[in-house]
């Protein structure tokens, strides 16, 4: 029974910690001390719950729970009088264990959650780090095994971004609308680093963390159900939720990874690539189709779409990352575009763009170019080329599985 309600315990944690730090939040305006308020919960809850039972709205109990303990705290801080005041205006709830806020109350706080804990006043790692925290209900352990720091670098990332938040007096608010759109850049930059370190592991033995890719496309449904109007929220959400669902066949057996063209795309997901595909349609009919989200979700619809690799619309590919090089440019996006040239036009019309990204000072040390530049290399028979490039791109990648897959192509050279 003990063992059944810690479960729940930990269960309703990942759940409603948002919700529950967003709410306390609101009241306390300090996003350290919301969290410490929810923690002071979960450890009531599991004193109380193995013993009593799991109560039958547990977010809303341990919101209670929570509430209860921010007042005592205040009341006894005298320098915190003018706050009472207002936190007894916006406390007037029922003190039964499941009194629940509205809808439209807890929606706004996330918002303002989301908004703040990716705040241009901290650095991307401490935005990363901050957004798994209190949105994604990761423990600072969690944190740290998924992007293979030490726990005690995430502890002190979180601590330093709480601290720097209530020292530049971060309002715990959605910015004003001539504010919003860089902000929510910011945000959707931060879920999709997320995503990225989870579908393609930039260090460690393993290709994939399909957890963090899970707790990536679970914030971007959350804010796509929190901004219904924005479309390169709906544009992100469509570009993640087609990815993920490659996630089963991207991995071998023995965890080795399986590149796109090679997979079995039986083994797609295809409610993912339904969900996703609705996104990208609500993306474009709110003006978006030409977002940077929405146009690489646009190319990722179309390998979704192609029943077997030869059906791939490589032209439209190579048409969409030209737009996206337009309004995205960068110097991957420009690699990215070479790779669908050489596959719609032929490799050694490819392995010329290539070649002119080579001197470019952003990809040194990038794994890819040497990588893409020797399977064109290969597929236009320079084979001792080839196997150079597979070698140089394997020095460089801090992936082990990355690493082997580079050196098994440089020897099939």
């Amino acid at each position: 029974m003990a063992t059944d309600a810690r479960r729940a315990v930990e269960a309703v944690w990942r759940i409603e910690s948002a919700r529950l730090i967003a709410g306390l939040a609101r009241m306390v305006r300090d996003v350290g001390l919301a969290e410490e308020l929810a923690q002071d919960a979960l450890v009531s809850a599991l004193a109380q719950w193995p013993e009593h039972g799991v109560p039958r709205n547990p977010g809303a109990w341990l919101m209670t729970a929570a509430k209860n303990r921010a007042v005592d705290l205040i009341r006894r801080d005298r320098n915190y009088r003018r706050k009472l005041e207002q936190v007894g205006r916006d406390t007037e709830f029922d003190h039964a264990p499941d009194a629940a806020a509205e809808v439209g109350e807890i929606d706004d706080d996330l918002l303002r959650l989301v908004f703040t804990a990716c705040h241009p006043v901290l650095s991307t790692e401490a935005q990363v780090a901050l957004t798994l925290r209190v949105l994604g209900g990761l423990t600072t352990d969690e944190i740290a095994r998924a992007f293979l720091v030490p726990e005690a670098t995430v502890a002190q990332r979180i601590v330093r971004a709480k601290k720097s938040l209530a020292k530049a007096g971060v309002p715990f608010e959605v910015p004003e609308e001539d504010q919003r759109a860089a902000r929510l850049a910011s945000v959707l930059g931060v879920i999709y680093l997320i995503f990225n370190e989870g579908y393609s592991a930039t260090a460690g033995d393993d290709w994939m963390r399909p957890a963090l890719c899970e707790d990536a496309v679970r914030l971007g449904r959350v804010l796509a159900g929190l901004m219904p109007r924005e479309p390169e929220v709906h544009g992100l959400v469509a570009l993640m939720e087609v990815q993920a669902s490659r996630a089963r066949a991207r991995v071998g057996p023995g965890g080795e990874p399986v590149l796109l063209l090679e997979q079995n795309r039986a083994r797609w997901d295809q409610l993912l690539i339904r969900r996703g595909l609705d996104a990208l349609a609500r993306a474009e009919s709110l003006g978006g189709a030409g977002g940077p989200y929405a146009l690489q979700a646009a190319i990722a619809a179309c390998h979704a779409r192609a029943r077997v690799p030869e059906d791939t619309d490589w032209t439209r590919i190579a048409g969409l990352y030209e737009r996206l090089s337009l309004v995205a440019p960068s110097p991957i996006v420009e690699l990215n575009h070479a790779v669908a040239i050489g596959m719609a036009f032929g490799p050694a019309v490819g392995l010329e763009l290539v070649d002119e990204l080579v001197d470019e000072p952003a990809l040194t040390g990038y794994h890819l170019l040497p990588s893409v530049r020797g399977d064109l290399l290969a597929k236009l028979g320079r084979h001792a080329e080839a196997r150079e490039e597979f070698e140089r791109a394997a020095g460089l990648t801090r992936n082990e599985r990355e690493r082997k897959l580079l050196l098994d192509r440089a020897a099939a050279c």
